[in-house]
């Protein structure tokens, strides 16, 4: 079994800053690629930020300039830094964890109950 667990949400005024984490549990081999969602209230879940193995990473547009995505492999966790938050960034934000291997299983995807963050004054 895996366990993504989030942290780091929370209440921030406009052009704030929040720093997620994202720890992953489990009798971990690898994961391939590690990310965040998000989930606006009435909207679908969309992709914030990934990154790879490699070290590569994917932005969504709304996002490049301000977020930074970063992984420690040694620990299974991501980050994901916001910067100059703005109030439509407010959405629950969920963790993903993609080609999970265990000493028993793969696992397509993983993901975490997930971490609100409200941008408002």
């Amino acid at each position: 079994q895996v366990q993504l667990v989030e942290s780091g949400g929370g209440l921030v005024q406009p052009g704030g800053s929040l720093r997620l984490s994202c720890a992953a549990s489990g009798s971990i081999k690898s994961i391939n690629a590690m990310g965040w969602y998000r989930q606006a209230p009435g909207k679908q879940r969309e992709l914030v930020a990934s990154v790879t193995s490699g070290g590569t990473t994917n932005y969504a547009d709304s996002v490049k300039g301000r977020f930074t995505i970063s992984r420690d492999h040694a620990k299974n966790t991501v980050y994901l830094q916001m910067n100059n938050l703005k109030p439509e960034d407010t959405a629950v934000y969920y963790c993903n964890a993609a080609n999970v291997v265990t000493i028993v299983h793969r696992f397509l995807q993983v993901w975490g109950r997930g971490t609100l963050v409200t941008v408002s004054s």
